[in-house]
């Protein structure tokens, strides 16, 4: 069992504060997003036998063990990340397998290198991910009603969004969505800007329901996400709640502290809030035109008092262990590799004493027991 080393980005939108904070450190001033946790090749957990990618390269099964190997292959494959949103990030979608692969192969017999900032596809790979709060957690996720869509736009009193409400309240829903995001991300940007302007003027009067968004605009001015956002619907967890993030569902996250966990992948398609490449016709491909509950997940618990987020795929499984002072010692042995987080209290595991932002990693089979009084993630897969 290896004590990991994570390293932590520095992205624009990260909190200063909040990673800090649950690690017990000091504020540097600057943004700390994620840290992260696993064999990435972009950053590698670090353990006192080098790299945890360069482990499991050098011995895959017994790292991760034959099933996790025959059924994903010689990877670790998800990455488990502690999430720090101070600003929103931008409202984004990731393709399934066959769309991922799909576009991975064209962009390669088109010759785009992999770093080009039209780039869409990093890899072949699908972005399935599953964000839980360890703070009250604000996003956006999935098309809400488009009935309730069009009452939110119209209430605004803009002009210019008039049209959009009456394509909202057309059928087949599927179609009203489909010609509304198309239409607010291909209008003419000084003409989008305006109607974004006029819109955060009223929705910063109005408050309410519409305060989230008069935020995005507050950091994203101008911008045509602001009013694709309001096709949302906007969720606020709390503290032990989830979101699972499936294929073609658009999303972003707002504010908050989370535990997230993801396939491995680098593949994002945006729709607004950044200034990054916004590729409309690709983005159209993926997207899944349908109003859908946010499905808040909320842990299941088993009589052994392991608490699962069930997800339906398999690269990755997350759940928790909720340790009350004086309770028992739980094996927590598995056949296949696990990252163990401590997010409250202390909590012991293969020698290590693990405080908030603490984690290890477990080879395949390896005998675990964990003990102590906090709260313990573990990250593995389905194999």
């Amino acid at each position: 069992m290896d004590l990991l080393d994570n390293t932590i980005r520095p992205y624009a939108w990260g909190s200063p504060t909040a990673i800090p904070a649950l690690l017990g450190t000091e504020p540097t001033g600057e943004p700390q997003a994620e840290m992260w946790m696993g064999a990435h090749p972009g950053a590698p957990s670090r353990t006192p036998r080098g790299t945890l990618a360069d482990l499991i390269t050098a011995a895959p099964e017994q790292e991760l063990g034959t099933a996790a190997v025959a059924r994903f292959g010689p990877r670790l494959p998800f990455l488990l990340k502690i999430l720090a949103a101070g600003a929103p990030l931008s409202l984004q979608v990731h393709p399934d397998l066959t769309q991922a692969q799909q576009g991975y192969d064209d962009e390669e017999r088109r010759g785009i290198p992999l770093d080009a900032p039209h780039r869409n596809y990093k890899d072949a790979n699908h972005k399935p991910e599953l964000i839980c709060a360890l703070t009250e957690f604000d996003g956006l996720c999935g098309f809400r009603d488009p009935e309730h869509s069009a009452d939110l736009l119209e209430g605004l009193g803009v002009d210019s969004l008039k049209p959009y409400v009456d394509l909202l309240r057309a059928h087949p829903e599927d179609a009203a969505l489909r010609e509304v995001l198309t239409a607010v991300l291909s209008a003419d940007r000084d003409d989008m800007a305006h109607t974004v302007t006029e819109a955060t003027t009223a929705a910063t009067r109005l408050g309410g329901p519409y305060a989230p968004y008069a935020d995005l605009a507050h950091h994203y001015p101008g911008d045509p996400g602001v009013i694709a956002a309001m096709l949302l619907n906007h969720v606020r967890l709390q503290p032990g709640e989830a979101l699972y993030l499936g294929a073609g569902i658009p999303h972003a996250y707002l504010s908050g502290l989370g535990v997230e966990i993801m396939a491995n992948s680098d593949n994002v398609l945006r729709c607004g809030l950044t200034p990054k490449h916004v590729d409309v016709p690709e983005l159209l491909r993926v997207v899944r035109f349908e109003p859908s509950d946010p499905g808040v997940l909320r842990p299941e618990a088993s009589p052994d008092g392991e608490e699962v987020y069930e997800t339906p795929i398999d690269e990755f499984r997350l759940s928790r262990y909720v340790l009350p002072p004086g309770g028992a010692t739980h094996d927590l042995t598995r056949p296949t590799p696990q990252i163990l987080l401590c997010t409250a209290g202390s909590v012991r595991t293969g020698g290590h004493e693990l405080t908030p932002g603490r984690s290890v990693f477990v080879p395949a089979g390896e005998p675990t027991e964990a003990s102590g009084t906090g709260t313990l993630f573990r990250a593995t897969v389905v194999a």
